[in-house]
Formats: structure tokens, C-alpha cells, sequence
């Protein structure tokens, strides 16, 4: 069964009422997703390498993904008070690096988890 947007944030809401936000690290908050991400029989990887590209030769060395759900769903998560467009832009660039079509950015940092939430569609 394909994973939706709305079950990632249904897990996302859930670690957000347990462990609050703001207050703790972004590790903390991804190790917590990835649990429940897990409880939930929700496919996915954490700290993926994406390695970049130029005309078929590495250039650097990659860059990491905090989640990747069903091969296909890109997550980046926070855990700040402020927002900053760049990462809504590091998220972008994740994505047309693996070519993924959808994507989220996840910010637990916010008292309101719906104000730290940021989705692309391609």
C-alpha cells in the first residue's frame, strides 16, 4: 500500500503532542518519527546519501536526506523556533536530485506543528 502525505503527518502530529515543541534537537524529533514511522508499517529510510552529480561524475561528496518514505517521499526535518526559506529550498534541491515528487519540510520547533509545515509537489 502506497504511503500518503497525510499518514507521514498523522506520525508527525503524533511525535509532536508527545514530545512538544519547541525544546529538543532535530535528531531527537527524526529518531522519534522514524519510531513511529515504524509503528505505523510506514517504508522508509533515514539519513540517506545523495550523492551529486555533474555530467555523470561525482563532484561531492553527498548530501543526506533525513527521510526518504517509500523510495519516494523526501522529509526534512527541523526543529527551530524561526523559519527560513533556505530550507524549503535545501528541500527542493533534495527532491530534483532524486527526482522525487513530492516532498516536506517538518518543523517541530513550532508550538503549532501546522505552522512548521511545508509540502512540494512537483
Amino acid at each position: 500500500m502506497e504511503t500518503s502525505i497525510d499518514q507521514i503527518l498523522g506520525a508527525a502530529q503524533e511525535v509532536h503532542r508527545h514530545l512538544g515543541g519547541p525544546g529538543l534537537i532535530e535528531n531527537v524529533y527524526e529518531a522519534a518519527l522514524c519510531h513511529e514511522l515504524r509503528l505505523r508499517n510506514i517504508s522508509h529510510q533515514r539519513q540517506v546519501p545523495l550523492p551529486v552529480l555533474y555530467k555523470g561524475t561525482q563532484i561531492r561528496g553527498p548530501f543526506f536526506i533525513d527521510l526518504l518514505v517509500d523510495q519516494k517521499i523526501v522529509i526534512e526535518i527541523k526543529a527551530l523556533e524561526k523559519d527560513n526559506p533556505y530550507y524549503q529550498s535545501q528541500l527542493l534541491t533534495h527532491m530534483r536530485l532524486l527526482r522525487a515528487k513530492q516532498g516536506l519540510l517538518i518543523n517541530f520547533g513550532k508550538e503549532n506543528l501546522e505552522e512548521g509545515i511545508f509540502r512540494i509537489d512537483l
